[in-house]
C-alpha cells in the first residue's frame, strides 16, 4: 500500500541541518538499522520555483528503492542532497558512508588510462585490507585479558568516542588492548560490507559484465566512445562497492545483458540503493520499492509536495498507482457535488423567512409566531449547512492533475488492409542494410535493434526525409505523416502556448500564412494531458528535456495525424506518462511506426515487429 507524507514548510525555517553516519559498517548484515538511508523535511527552492517541500524518506539496506517522478520533480537534485553535493534550504540528511553517485562523466583527466580508473576505484579497498592487517598484527601482539579482549557494548559501538583506536590529540598514550579490539572489530565489518578479499574478482567480472573487458587496459579516456566512459563510470562505482549507491539513469548505453547484469549488482547489495530511472524493465528487475515525489491525493489547503512510497517493483507500482489515482478522482468528484449542493442549500436557507412587513392583526399575530419558530428552524440548518460548508471547503482534496489521453484524433481514410506506406529493398550505404516491410490502416509496427542498426535512418527514409541508397518508398501525397525523431529542438523566441497553437492551426488546414502563432492570442489548445497549464506562456528554451518532448509530442497530436511515426518517443517521458502513451498509442485506430530499444515497450508490444541486424 502506498503512504504520503506532505505538510506545509514554515516560514523562515532554520538552516538545514546535516547529518551522517561515519563509520555505519558496525555490521554487515543488511538489516543493521545503521544502514538505512534518511531524509526528513528536505526542502530547497531555486530563485525561480521551488523544487521540493517536506520530502521524508527512508531507503532501506538490502532494498533497493526506485525515485520516480515526472520530469523536473526534483529526482536529480534529491539525489544531489543526499551525496552531499547540494544543501537543501532545511531537512536532515543521514546515509550511510561512504557514498557513490554515480557520475555521467568520470573526474579523471583525458589521458588517464582504463587500467588507472579501476585502480582507483580499488584503492580503499586496498587501504582497508593493509589497515584491518595491521590491526590484526597489533591484537595479536596486545595479548589483552578477557575483560579487555571484550568491550562492554557501549564501547564497541561505532558511535564510541574512539576511531581507529587512535588517541586523544596530543596524547603519547599508546591504545588499550580494548581500543585495539574495538578498532579490529571495527574494520573487520567495514572491510566485510566492501568485500575486499574479493575486490581483483569483482574488477574482472564488473568490466566483463559492462562490456569493457575487450577494451586494453592502456587506453586513455580520450579514445573511448562516450558510451564507453559512461559504463565506465557506472563500473568505477561498482568495483570501489560504496556502502550507498545513488544511481542517476544508470542504464544509459547498457544493452539487455549490461542492464540484466547491473539489476543483479543492485540486488546483491547489502546498503541502501536509490535509483532514477527510465528504464521501466530494470526497475521492475532490480528495485523492491518505489519512491514517487508526483502530486498525491492531499488537501487543497496544503502545499503540492511529499513523496509517496510503495512497496514492490515497478509492476506493483503502476497498479498501486492506478487503484490510488481512482480513489482520489471518486473523492475529488464526491466533494465537489457535496460544495455544490450546500452552496446551494445555504442559498436557499438565507432567503427563506423575510416575509413583508404589514398592520398587526391577530391573524398576523398568530402567523408571526409560527414563522418565528419557522425562522429557528431556518436559522439552526442554515448554521448547520455553513459549518458542513466551510469544513468541507478546508479539508476538500486537490484536482487531480489531468493525465495523457488521446483525443480528436483522426483515422487515416480507407478500410483495413489499405496499404498506407511501403518499402522495397530500401537500403543507405554505411547505414542501413536492405529492409522491405508495408504498413496497413491501424496497423501498429515496432522497429528495434542495437544501436547503429539503422532505426533512425529507416524511419528517415519511410517519411521522406532522406533518399535511399536503393530500394522505393511508396506512400499517398494526401497522408498526413506525424513524425517526432529523437532529438526534439526548441524554437528560439516560441512560448509553449504559441507552439501549439501554430500545430493547432495546421491541423485545421489553415493556410502558411495562418499557421504563424498569434503572439498575443490566450485560447488555450487541447494538451492532450501533455502540458501542465502554467506552462502555457514559458519559453520552449527554458523547458527540460522531458518537458519539451511532452510539448512537442502535443503539437504533432494537434496537427492531426493520419499515421504516426515515432523514434524513440519514451526518450525523457516520466515512467507513468510513457506507460500511458504507449497504451494509449495501442488503444487509437490509427496507424503507428515506432523505432524504439525500450525493454518494456518491447516486452508489451501487441502489433507487428521487425528487428534490424
Amino acid at each position: 500500500m502506498p503512504s504520503h507524507s506532505s505538510a506545509a514548510s514554515s516560514a523562515g525555517a532554520p538552516a538545514a541541518r546535516s547529518a551522517s553516519t561515519s563509520n555505519p559498517a558496525a555490521r554487515a548484515d543488511a538489516g543493521a538499522s545503521g544502514l538505512h538511508l534518511r531524509a526528513d523535511g528536505i526542502s530547497l527552492s531555486y530563485p525561480d520555483r521551488r523544487v521540493l517541500t517536506d520530502v521524508d524518506l527512508v531507503v532501506p539496506a538490502g532494498r533497493p528503492t526506485g525515485l520516480l517522478g515526472e520530469n523536473g520533480s526534483g529526482k536529480t537534485t534529491l539525489l544531489r542532497i543526499l551525496a552531499g553535493q547540494l544543501s537543501p534550504d532545511s531537512g536532515t540528511v543521514i546515509v550511510p558512508k561512504p557514498v557513490g553517485l554515480l557520475h555521467q562523466e568520470l573526474p579523471f583527466a583525458g589521458t588517464t588510462t582504463l587500467a588507472e580508473v579501476v585502480e582507483d576505484a580499488l584503492s580503499r579497498s586496498r587501504r582497508l585490507e593493509r589497515e584491518l592487517t595491521a590491526a590484526g598484527e597489533a591484537l595479536a601482539e596486545a595479548h589483552p585479558s578477557a575483560d579487555e579482549a571484550h568491550p562492554s557494548a557501549d564501547e564497541a559501538h561505532p558511535s564510541a568516542p574512539a576511531r581507529h583506536g587512535s588517541p586523544a590529540a596530543g596524547s603519547t598514550t599508546a591504545p588499550t588492548p580494548a581500543q585495539t579490539a574495538q578498532l579490529y572489530d571495527r574494520l573487520l565489518a567495514e572491510a566485510t560490507l566492501a568485500d575486499v578479499w574479493n575486490a581483483d574478482r569483482r574488477a574482472e567480472d564488473v568490466l566483463h559484465g559492462l562490456h569493457l573487458d575487450d577494451v586494453p587496459s592502456t587506453t586513455r579516456l580520450e579514445e573511448i566512445s562516450g558510451g564507453q566512459r559512461e559504463r565506465l563510470a557506472l563500473a568505477h562505482l561498482l568495483i570501489a562497492r560504496p556502502t550507498t549507491r545513488l544511481l542517476d539513469e544508470p542504464t544509459s548505453h547498457l544493452d539487455d545483458d549490461g542492464a540484466a547484469f547491473l539489476a543483479a549488482a543492485v540486488r546483491a547489495h547489502p546498503g541502501p540503493v536509490l535509483i532514477a530511472s527510465h528504464d521501466r524493465a530494470f526497475l521492475d528487475d532490480a528495485t523492491a520499492a518505489q519512491l514517487d515525489l508526483d502530486p498525491a491525493e492531499a488537501p487543497l489547503r496544503t502545499p503540492v509536495g511529499g513523496l509517496t512510497s510503495y512497496t514492490g517493483g515497478f509492476s506493483d507500482y503502476l497498479l498501486a498507482r492506478m487503484d490510488a489515482r481512482e480513489r482520489w478522482e471518486q473523492r475529488f468528484r464526491r466533494e465537489q457535488d457535496e460544495l455544490d449542493r450546500l452552496r446551494e442549500a445555504v442559498k436557499d436557507a438565507a432567503q427563506v423567512g423575510h416575509a413583508g412587513r404589514g398592520p398587526r392583526t391577530e391573524a398576523r399575530a398568530s402567523k408571526k409566531f409560527y414563522a418565528d419558530r419557522n425562522a429557528k428552524t431556518v436559522s439552526r440548518r442554515l448554521r448547520d449547512a455553513r459549518a458542513w460548508l466551510e469544513q468541507l471547503e478546508d479539508e476538500q482534496v486537490r484536482k487531480p492533475p489531468a493525465e495523457l489521453h488521446f483525443t480528436r484524433l483522426p483515422v487515416a481514410t480507407g478500410g483495413a488492409g489499405t496499404v498506407l506506406l511501403a518499402a522495397t529493398q530500401v537500403a543507405v550505404e554505411d547505414r542501413l542494410d536492405p529492409v522491405s516491410l508495408s504498413l496497413s490502416a491501424g496497423e501498429k509496427l515496432l522497429i528495434t535493434g542495437a544501436n547503429g542498426s539503422g532505426k533512425s535512418t529507416l524511419l528517415d527514409v519511410l517519411t521522406g526525409r532522406l533518399q535511399p541508397t536503393t530500394g522505393s518508398v511508396s506512400r499517398p501525397r494526401s497522408l498526413r505523416i506525424g513524425y517526432l525523431g529523437q532529438d526534439d529542438e526548441a524554437i528560439p523566441g516560441r512560448t509553449v502556448r504559441q507552439h501549439l497553437g501554430a500545430a493547432a492551426s495546421a491541423g485545421e488546414g489553415a493556410d502558411a500564412a495562418a499557421t504563424e502563432p498569434d503572439p498575443d492570442s490566450r485560447e488555450v489548445p487541447e494538451l492532450f494531458g501533455l502540458v501542465h497549464p502554467r506552462d502555457l506562456d514559458r519559453p520552449l528554451e527554458l523547458l527540460s528535456r522531458g518537458q519539451l518532448r511532452r510539448v512537442m509530442l502535443a503539437g504533432l497530436l494537434l496537427e492531426g495525424p493520419e499515421l504516426l511515426v515515432l523514434d524513440e518517443p519514451t526518450n525523457h517521458l516520466a515512467l507513468v506518462t510513457a506507460t500511458r502513451l504507449e497504451t494509449a498509442l495501442q488503444e487509437w485506430g490509427g496507424a503507428v511506426l515506432i523505432a524504439s530499444h525500450d525493454r518494456w515497450l518491447r516486452s508489451r508490444w501487441q502489433g507487428e515487429l521487425l528487428a534490424l541486424h
